[in-house]
């Protein structure tokens, strides 16, 4: 960063280098030139980070950084030039000269950060679009931007050298491959992934990865129906006996279903449920109650028409939100028992206050908790425990994990709380205990 800066602050302001030092000027001048292309082709040099995209993060914030300096000192050397009298067409060509060196550090560095950057999102994207022209507010939002880049691609690091230390060791080479089941209004598109980064991450360390592939929304029984297939499928095609069930969300209640009610246990060794509602989402009674038939035909049918557009053979909005009321997992719990010879499990997550949550989930929240108390946005702690076993994962300070977060939704690197390594230890310890 520090070379970055004094290139572009050198050739910046060549102006004032000649008025100053003559024809002598020209030598570190033209040194400076050529530094500058260099570190604006290649801008650190050096051991490159394992993963391209990781160093195209970096590159941008050691631009950035370097553009901040350098915009620091040839301010300085504005104002020296105006205060020792210098002519106003020499101050107006160093200036000049200054703002276009200075313009192609700074969209240089923008750019691979705005193409690389995950953890910028839409939001800073947009917010850096807008205050870019508006004086302070523009260099304030710079210095985020160049703060959550710097962070990410750090921790991008560090993980990868982390999963280049374990390499070899196939920490989640379980005995049964796992099959992850999403949950509600979701379905398993081939490039867009439901659970986020956690897939790739798993498979890196070993394990072999299905999906469940039941629509996005019907009853809890018909979803059921459509994994008792998959797991039969994957069971029969492999030859690997029986697999191991993550599932999320409605996707917990599908799984137990199916393994208790349609004969599945016999091909299911763990079924570890995520954020699953177990004993129903009061607030989704509350709103079935409010909404008027007229309000239920059209939310649901307009929903059935796109999600069959999507691929759902038969979507059924209204028995997927029923089937996640109180009363309906009442009943789903007396009909399904836990079945010998599977290992239940459950983990889960709370937000802390309504903005840890994005939207919709950061109002659904303060609807949650009036019914139920701690929640992560859609489902409440105390309805999310199931089996021998469940943990509760709270990051650090007062961040929260939504229920999103739980599935790595939004791709966003969470301070304290790290979704994919919780993964690969889940997976690790279905490997240690021979699953």
């Amino acid at each position: 960063m520090l070379l970055a800066a004094l290139t572009a602050f050198v050739l910046a302001n060549s102006v004032l280098w000649f008025s100053l030092f003559g024809g002598i000027a020209g030598l570190p001048v033209g040194v400076c030139a050529v530094g500058f292309a260099a570190k604006n082709l290649r801008p650190c040099f050096g051991r490159q980070l394992p993963v391209k995209r990781h160093q195209q993060v970096r590159n941008g914030v050691t631009l950035l950084e370097g553009f901040l300096m350098a915009s620091v000192l040839s301010a300085g050397a504005l104002a020296a030039m105006i205060f020792r009298g210098y002519a106003l067409s020499k101050i107006l060509i160093n200036s000049g000269v200054c703002v276009l060196t200075l313009a192609v550090m700074f969209w240089n560095g923008i750019i691979r950060l705005y193409i690389s950057a995950v953890q910028l999102g839409i939001k800073w994207r947009v917010i850096g679009a807008v205050c870019g022209m508006i004086p302070v507010v523009n260099l304030i939002v710079l210095l985020k931007l160049i703060s959550l880049s710097k962070a990410e691609y750090r921790f991008e690091n560090e993980k990868e050298q982390l999963n280049l230390d374990r390499a070899g060791e196939g920490i989640c080479r379980t005995k049964y491959p796992l099959l992850m089941v999403h949950g509600v209004f979701f379905r398993d598109f081939e490039h867009l992934s439901y659970w986020g980064r956690i897939p790739k991450e798993l498979e890196r360390n070993g394990a072999k990865v299905y999906y469940g592939g039941q629509s996005s929304a019907m009853s809890v029984a018909d979803c059921a129906a459509e994994l008792k297939e998959t797991i039969e499928r994957i069971v029969n095609e492999t030859g690997c006996g029986k697999v191991n069930i993550i599932a999320h969300s409605k996707g917990g209640l599908d799984s137990r279903y199916a393994v208790s009610l349609l004969g599945c246990s016999r091909y299911v060794a763990s079924l570890t449920t995520v954020n699953t509602p177990h004993r129903g989402c009061r607030f989704a009674d509350y709103l079935l109650s409010k909404a008027g038939e007229g309000l239920r035909a059209k939310v649901s049918g307009a929903y059935n028409a796109a999600a069959h557009k999507l691929g759902d053979p038969s979507p059924d909005f209204i028995s997927a939100v029923t089937d996640l009321t109180y009363e309906a997992c009442q009943r789903l719990n007396e009909q399904c028992r836990d079945a010998d010879g599977v290992v239940y499990k459950s983990i889960g997550s709370v937000c802390v206050k309504a903005c840890s949550g994005k939207f919709p989930l950061n109002l659904t929240y303060i609807l949650a908790g009036h019914f139920e108390g701690p929640n992560d946005g859609l489902v409440s702690l105390e309805s999310m425990k199931w089996g021998q076993e469940f943990i509760e994962y709270k990051p650090s300070g007062s961040r929260g994990i939504s229920h999103g977060d739980m599935i790595d939704l939004n791709r966003e690197n969470i301070d304290g709380f790290d979704v994919r390594e919780v993964y690969v230890q889940l997976v690790s310890s279905l490997r240690e205990a021979g699953l």
